[in-house]
């Protein structure tokens, strides 16, 4: 089975640093992939993203050294199998609230006797060999997303979930469950304190912590902060930044 590089990039001590993918377009996926991001997140909960578009993406990342993620829209046991079945080597699943929504989670992840995911292989077998069943469980990330009040309030038991790999941090709903507002990079003194809760107690379990982002300046605070996984950037922002070549062309029309 093909390794996963993100657990031998944590190894070293260094950190992984992905990217994020919401449009439904192999290309767009293949393009991402050869910059030379350590993982890809495919987002299939806020993405624009369905099962067909999401394996068409997996099989564009697999020709780089990216590592493919996918980020369910739900902790769901069918889509979760689906999308381990197609090639994803992690799982981010979201709005993990307590220990028994994370042990379900985990256990979707895992072959028995380690959890009750079902055998069937189709894609990631065939391009992984004959070794998978015996490697998928030591193999695939599991990475729980922390972003209520409930889960937060509850991270301790969350973190000590048996296969757990990981914390990801929603920052959006997190300051939204707590009477704040879903801004890009926050430095609100209240979220940096979840944030540190967080990272704390992942440590405390031997696990790591990850966060979404929206900046490399961001992200490097965020490393020096404890987070050993950073989402920097994502297909919909890089294109999207256009706007500052449309604003510059019409400025200059305008002074004509």
């Amino acid at each position: 089975m093909r390794a996963n590089r993100l657990r031998e990039i944590w190894a070293a001590g260094r950190p992984v640093v992905a990217g994020w993918l919401s449009i439904p377009n192999a290309f767009t996926a293949e393009l991402m992939a050869g910059m030379g991001w350590d993982a890809l997140t495919i987002d299939t909960q806020h993405g624009l993203i369905g099962y067909a578009e999401m394996l068409a993406m997996l099989q564009a990342i697999s020709t780089t050294e990216a590592v493919p993620l996918v980020r369910v829209s739900w902790n769901q046991p069918g889509e979760i199998m689906k999308a381990l079945d197609a090639g994803a080597l992690g799982i981010i699943c979201p709005m993990i609230n307590d220990a028994a929504e994370c042990a379900a989670f985990v256990q979707a992840c895992r072959y028995p006797p380690d959890g009750f995911r079902s055998y069937g292989p189709t894609r990631i077998g065939a391009i992984s060999g004959p070794d998978y069943l015996a490697q998928a469980n030591r193999q695939v990330l599991t990475l729980a997303m922390i972003e209520t009040a409930d889960g937060l309030r509850n991270v301790d038991d969350i973190v000590a979930t048996p296969g757990l790999d990981g914390i990801y941090v929603g920052p959006g709903d997190l300051a939204l469950s707590h009477g704040g507002q879903p801004r890009r990079d926050s430095d609100d003194p209240a979220l940096m304190a979840q944030f540190d809760t967080i990272v704390a107690a992942c440590r405390r379990a031997g696990i790591k912590a990850g966060v979404h982002t929206a900046s490399p300046s961001y992200a490097q605070q965020m490393i020096a902060r404890g987070f050993d996984l950073v989402t920097v950037m994502g297909d919909v922002r890089y294109l999207m930044a256009g706007r500052a070549d449309v604003t510059a062309m019409r400025g200059w029309q305008d002074k004509r």
